[in-house]
């Protein structure tokens, strides 16, 4: 049956039969990647995230379905799906880390930076050693977020001293603090860092979440070649980095105004 998707009657038949078709794939046929969408369907199209939380749980424990262990961690973190509650970090981390032992790069990543974060709940023990693992496995998946917090946790170094200014703070806050911290790296002696201070693999991560359209990486990088950081210094490759930079900059901000244009019109009362 082909359906007008410009009616409001076909698309509600439409959505409906989608569930349904998602329902048999995941209960009757018993294929983890339906019951990952059925998860998707109920969070994104019936908005019902206790039952999309338990999807995804079953999902994951069941069938080992990477995506939905991340799933499923991102909704313990959160407490989403659960009336009342406030997150269950230390649950989130071991969803987390499974999905990272079946390969989800964000499941990876997110394992990563409960390990080595400062600002997380105390619920985790932070081990920035296994942490730097998952974020390495993260980035070897070519995930751009774990490759711009290697970048920035080898600017700045890992400070054992849990007071003191760990890598990376500042690093995921969206405004691109990073750039400062590539210029001005924090001093201190070698055997009070956890992980040290290079510059050469601070460029080299940088490079690389920077060819996977990280922006904050491009400008990192844009400020390593002009001052000579970790690669030989080149003004040209500056002001190319820079550019990109501001043109990825510019990228979103255009989705955002398209984003926020779309969400305020046209929409049913």
């Amino acid at each position: 049956m082909a359906y007008d998707l410009k009616k409001e009657s076909d698309v509600k038949e439409y959505v409906e039969k989608l569930g349904v078709e998602y329902r048999f794939g995941c209960y009757s046929e018993k294929k983890p990647e339906v019951c990952h969408l059925l998860g998707d369907y109920l969070e994104g199209i019936k908005k019902d995230f206790e039952k999309a939380s338990k999807v995804y749980k079953s999902t994951c424990d069941d069938y080992g379905y990477a995506k939905s262990c991340y799933k499923y961690g991102n909704y313990s973190f959160l407490g989403k799906g659960k009336s009342g509650s406030k997150g269950e970090p230390r649950v989130a981390y071991q969803y987390y880390e499974k999905g990272c032992n079946l390969n989800d790069s964000d499941a990876c990543l997110h394992s990563g930076l409960l390990l080595v974060s400062r600002s997380m709940p105390k619920e985790i023990d932070r081990n920035v050693p296994k942490g730097l693992q998952f974020l390495t496995k993260s980035c070897d998946m070519n995930n751009a977020t774990a490759c711009f917090y290697l970048s920035g946790m080898h600017i700045s170094g890992v400070q054992k001293k849990p007071d003191d200014v760990a890598a990376g703070s500042g690093s995921g806050n969206g405004n691109g603090s990073m750039i400062t911290a590539a210029v001005k790296p924090t001093t201190g002696k070698d055997n009070d860092y956890i992980v040290l201070k290079d510059m050469k693999k601070a460029f080299q991560f940088a490079y690389k979440a920077c060819e996977l359209r990280n922006m904050y990486a491009c400008a990192n990088l844009s400020q390593m070649y002009a001052r000579g950081d970790g690669i030989e210094k080149n003004e040209k490759e500056a002001e190319k980095y820079k550019k990109m930079a501001l043109e990825m900059q510019d990228e979103v901000k255009k989705q955002q105004e398209t984003l926020t244009f779309q969400q305020g019109v046209g929409m049913p009362n």
